[in-house]
């Protein structure tokens, strides 16, 4: 990975040399959110902790509210845990409770309020022994988005987190503060999408790794809009090492990566492979739609944006799967990976419909890796790795991938 020099940006970045490096900027993404997280407390901003992708950020937003990822990435959270929880549970649900327990996460022990969806059975218990250590809302997600009730118990779901938010900080969600909240979230996906959109490049000018890094835990933070602008204006022409074009694009998809959890990210850049597109919850897939903002129901526009996004708890959940053939093709994917936690059930099962899409409609290679957050299994997954990479190249050289792209329309 190329690294960056203390008050200078990256030697191929060659527009502006006096500039201070975006890769740098977001490599401190913690410390950022961190002091940013204090500062607007100290102004009297509330804190509210958020466990995944469907809650509405504008919604706290509007109500003077910081919004915070508090998924936990950390393994060293994981045994301390399961002296509560079952050993054979989600590491990421485990992660993020013993962060309680110990009070080791800054975020979650200044949080004024946490807002937890239920996108698993897991997380659902888990919530219930949370809510004795945190104050906590629950939001109940629809499970069947085709089912002609579900979309309207979605906007009633959103209507009591609005009441919620109001009641417990004092406030009234007006129109005007929810439409500015969308307009500062719209913007946000925007600048993300563009950064992402960089990777459809023959030489995309970074890694995947650094481009799941350019993000922050919190959202709408003033000073990560400057640096994602700054980066589109900076990034294009930069060179990676190894070159782009020795590498195997890799189409990421299944569990999401949060910080600290990145192990498997590294393993496949490290290995000649280039992560190109990701399709997941820490890439694209809460980013790709935005909020309607020119209507009279600004809230029934949010619940739409957060409805459609295809997580494996949807049942059934085409969605994803079409967004994964589309996102191959427009990011030259040469093969799909899939990373599940271990005892991550939805996804689990959801992944004999994606190897079966990716190899049969996508003629394209696709690998599963089981894992969790321990180290352990990291040598093992390089070699599995180091052989699907090879598969790629020998059918590339033997011209049989190509041809077959082109007869699939691709």
């Amino acid at each position: 990975m190329p690294e960056c020099k203390k008050n200078k940006c990256c030697a191929d970045i060659k527009k502006d040399e006096t500039a201070d490096c975006p890769i740098n900027y977001f490599q401190n993404q913690v410390e950022n959110s961190l002091d940013y997280a204090e500062s607007m407390k100290a102004e009297g901003a509330k804190i509210v902790g958020i466990m995944c992708e469907y809650t509405p950020r504008e919604l706290i937003m509007a109500a003077g509210g910081v919004p915070v990822c508090l998924c936990g990435g950390s393994v060293e959270m994981v045994e301390p845990a399961e002296k509560v929880l079952p050993a054979n549970l989600c590491p990421l649900i485990k992660s993020t409770f013993g962060f309680s327990l110990l009070k080791e996460n800054p975020f979650l022990e200044m949080s004024d309020l946490l807002v937890a969806e239920i996108t698993c059975d897991g997380k659902k218990k888990m919530y219930e022994l949370l809510a004795k250590m945190h104050p906590l809302h629950v939001l109940e997600l629809p499970q069947k988005p085709e089912d002609k009730d579900a979309f309207k118990h979605w906007v009633a779901e959103l209507n009591k987190l609005k009441t919620a938010l109001e009641q417990r900080f004092s406030v009234k969600i007006t129109a005007k503060k929810l439409k500015e909240a969308v307009r500062v979230m719209n913007r946000e996906r925007k600048l993300k999408r563009e950064l992402a959109a960089l990777m459809k490049s023959d030489n995309p000018p970074l890694t995947g790794r650094e481009l799941l890094d350019m993000k922050s835990l919190i959202s709408g933070m003033p000073e990560d809009f400057k640096q994602y602008e700054k980066a589109l204006k900076m990034l294009p022409g930069r060179k990676i090492k190894p070159a782009a074009g020795k590498r195997v694009r890799v189409l990421l998809t299944g569990v999401p990566m949060p910080h600290g959890a990145e192990r498997v990210m590294d393993i496949l850049e490290e290995n000649g492979g280039l992560v190109v597109c990701q399709e997941n919850c820490t890439g694209l897939k809460p980013i790709l739609e935005d909020v309607k903002e020119n209507t009279g129901d600004l809230l029934t526009a949010i619940a739409k944006k957060y409805f459609n996004i295809p997580c494996s708890v949807m049942t059934p959940n085409k969605k994803r799967l079409v967004q994964i053939k589309q996102l191959a093709a427009e990011y030259k994917a040469d093969c799909v990976i899939e990373v599940i936690w271990r005892t991550c059930i939805t996804y689990d099962v959801e992944s004999v419909l994606v190897k079966k899409m990716t190899e049969e409609e996508l003629n394209l290679p696709y690998l599963k890796i089981e894992t969790d957050y321990s180290p352990s299994d990291t040598a093992r997954i390089a070699l599995r790795v180091q052989a699907l990479y090879e598969t790629v190249k020998g059918r590339k050289s033997s011209g049989r991938f190509e041809k077959k792209k082109t007869r699939k329309g691709r």
